[in-house]
């Protein structure tokens, strides 16, 4: 098992880029190259950027990850919220997709604050 792996952080997003994924297959093929690719590539990168930072040298780099995998779901959950107000995602699939975002985007959160120490900086260990 990778060490990021073992993050529930890194967990939640996968489990949520594999939702993405699978949502998106059918949307409109018109949204192939905009919506589609849009919310699949900011969803990959939500759980890439944890995997990628978890093998850097110190808290303080693995946090920049971090940083970048949270814009990421901010990205995706605007995307996911224009999909639904166009019709391309249904209530229902928008409601199951973005209880998987808040779960993911929690986490991270969490996962990125647990590298803080108690005076606001950033650990030197992990």
């Amino acid at each position: 098992m990778a060490v990021y792996e073992r993050f529930r952080a890194w967990q939640l997003c996968h489990e949520l880029s594999v939702a993405v994924y699978q949502a998106t297959r059918s949307w409109p093929k018109a949204e192939l190259f905009g919506l589609s690719s849009q919310a699949r590539r900011a969803a990959h990168s939500a759980a890439a950027n944890i995997a990628e930072g978890s093998a850097k040298r110190g808290p303080r780099e693995f946090r920049r990850y971090l940083d970048i995998s949270l814009g990421s779901l901010s990205e995706l959950s605007y995307t996911l919220l224009l999909a639904k107000d166009l019709e391309i995602l249904t209530q229902e699939e928008w409601n199951r997709l973005d209880q998987l975002h808040r779960n993911a985007g929690g986490m991270t959160w969490f996962l990125y604050k647990s590298l803080l120490d108690k005076k606001g900086t950033t650990a030197r260990t992990l």
